[in-house]
């Protein structure tokens, strides 16, 4: 166990921040540690953008289902799926490039190059005593985050993460037990064991939830899960996708 483990294993998000800015340095720092993650054929297929405006921060919240530390924490950011560099640089290099950028294939890196660097970019803020909390809740209207954003074709905004000085902290929620989510060799084949696994998982989670409500709320898991698929959400992005110019081909 090093300090580094322990940063990561001690997560969970932040939803309240105390009042203070973030310091240019601090913002910096924590960029430099989202570059500094791995990235597909050194295409660094995402950007980032730093919300500073109080008024774009609201905007984003309201799109956010009112979440009020979208707009109050030390500092926002926006990470965004980003095809239009390679684009200008296809156009910079008079090649054809449009057939892949538009691919699955390009989608799916820049989705995974973006999602590298995000994690990156928490870890080295817990590292600086900072806490995180990832906002998918931009997704809600992505046609207003782009209008807000002023992002062009081929650049999908993806999540936010407000980054603050924590007001709470929140007890860590329990993860899926090793055994479920790590195999080796192949896919668990035994669906029973799979079953049995989640089951135990739930009472686990029930026991965590009850314990933090003082018995006013036992969920499970998987009921959780179900509930939540249950309810068609943000069924638009599909289009939105294409109209981006994206994941076409």
């Amino acid at each position: 166990m090093n300090e580094v483990i322990e940063t990561i294993l001690n997560h969970r998000s932040v939803r309240g921040f105390e009042e203070r800015t973030l310091t240019r340095e601090q913002i910096e720092t924590i960029i430099a540690g989202a570059q500094a993650a791995s990235t597909s054929s050194f295409l660094q297929a995402y950007s980032i953008i730093g919300i500073t405006d109080a008024d774009k921060k609201r905007q984003l919240a309201d799109t956010a289902g009112n979440q009020t530390y979208v707009a109050e924490n030390g500092h926002f950011f926006v990470f965004c799926a980003d095809l239009h560099r390679l684009h200008v640089a296809g156009v910079m290099e008079n090649r054809e490039t449009a057939s892949s950028i538009e691919s699955k294939e390009q989608f799916m890196v820049a989705l995974i190059d973006a999602s590298l660097a995000a994690q990156n970019a928490a870890i080295t803020a817990e590292s600086m005593g900072l806490g995180i909390c990832y906002i998918g809740g931009i997704r809600n209207d992505l046609k207003a985050v782009k209008s807000i954003l002023k992002t062009p074709d081929h650049v999908i905004p993806l999540f936010g993460m407000a980054v603050g000085y924590p007001a709470q902290h929140n007890d860590k929620k329990p993860r899926l037990p090793l055994n479920h989510v790590f195999m080796e060799n192949e896919y668990q084949q035994n669906e029973e064991k799979f079953r049995e696994q989640l089951e135990e998982y739930n009472r686990t989670i029930s026991s965590y939830y009850s314990e933090r409500t003082e018995g006013k709320r036992n969920d499970t898991w998987t009921g959780q899960t179900a509930n939540m698929l249950e309810r068609k959400t943000r069924m638009y992005m599909q289009q939105f996708v294409w109209d981006q110019k994206m994941d076409l081909r």
